[in-house]
């Protein structure tokens, strides 16, 4: 039986694990043998993990690695020792500027980047933030690690959409519920954070959200009624939480890992899949509905 490979970020964070779920699911439909590894957010660990398996014998590589980088660089250099070990190589939520040369080199691999539209999600969340403060004002954005594309790309997003009258301030978190709460309360104990007072916190996952909003009521109770908005919105994370209020609303992400393993399922039999596989997102609630909630709280 083939055996993918699949590359994830860390097993803390709900969406990292509904991608290792779905890639599991995906590769038992397609008759493939799977193993899931967890890089506890550490570039140099998932460097170390994967060469393990480009480096096995060669009865014993996999057929493909499926991989969501720590780094925002997308481990060009692992991918190209994959390749030529004879291993596909699928990158997951990354920018994918490599991949058509790999397919050059090697057309008979599956190659591809399965990545959600990150740009988009910005753009998302922009229009969200320009919904709950229509007046303008401060913006607190808490991202992801400043090195990876997918953070990168929603920064670039919230930015574009963004327009005038907004200010953003941008604190870096690693996709951790921890990291979002110590973000914010590093950056409300310094003298700079007084009288910064935000019109949204715009959060890059819904994860970081929940402890960003902890570290709001520890630190700064007088932003309690701040919308905080965050984004992945999994039908048991983001929307459970905007259903309850604890956020203002999030982003529905669809899962790209379980696509990846189905794209190598498909190359296998000998299907031509595409070099890049972009999937959209949706606000959670609907962009419209938010709009006419805010102007109602109003």
């Amino acid at each position: 039986m083939p055996k993918v490979v699949v590359g994830l970020l860390n097993d803390q964070q709900d969406f990292q694990k509904m991608q290792a779920a779905d890639a599991r699911a995906a590769a038992a439909r397609a008759g493939l043998d799977v193993e899931v590894v967890f890089a506890d957010s550490n570039a140099v660990l998932q460097i170390q993990q994967l060469f393990r398996f480009v480096h096995a014998p060669e009865g014993e590589r996999p057929a493909a690695i499926a991989v969501e980088t720590v780094t925002g660089e997308g481990l060009e250099r692992v991918a190209r020792n994959a390749v030529r070990a004879g291993i596909g190589w699928m990158l997951v939520n990354g920018s994918g500027r490599y991949i058509d040369g790999l397919r050059q080199e090697r057309p008979d691999l599956p190659i591809a980047n399965v990545a959600i539209d990150n740009v988009e999600v910005g753009r998302i969340q922009a229009r969200q933030v320009r919904a709950l403060a229509p007046g303008g004002g401060l913006v607190l954005c808490v991202q992801g690690p400043a090195e990876n594309a997918a953070a990168t790309e929603r920064l670039d997003g919230l930015r574009e959409a963004l327009g005038d009258g907004f200010e953003l301030k941008v604190l870096n978190g690693d996709w951790t519920e921890q990291s979002g709460e110590k973000a914010l309360a590093a950056w409300l104990r310094l003298k700079t954070s007084e009288g910064f007072h935000p019109c949204v916190v715009a959060v890059q996952n819904d994860t970081m959200a929940v402890g960003a909003r902890r570290a709001i009521r520890a630190h700064r109770r007088e932003w309690s009624e701040v919308p905080v908005t965050g984004c992945d919105g999994l039908p048991e994370g983001g929307q459970r939480l905007v259903r309850a209020g604890e956020l203002a609303a999030t982003i529905v992400t669809p899962t790209t890992a379980g696509q990846a393993v189905a794209l190598v399922g498909r190359a296998l039999v000998g299907e031509r899949v595409a070099a890049e596989v972009r999937l959209a997102p949706r606000s959670f609630p609907p962009e419209d509905e938010l709009g006419r909630k805010a102007r109602g709280a109003r």
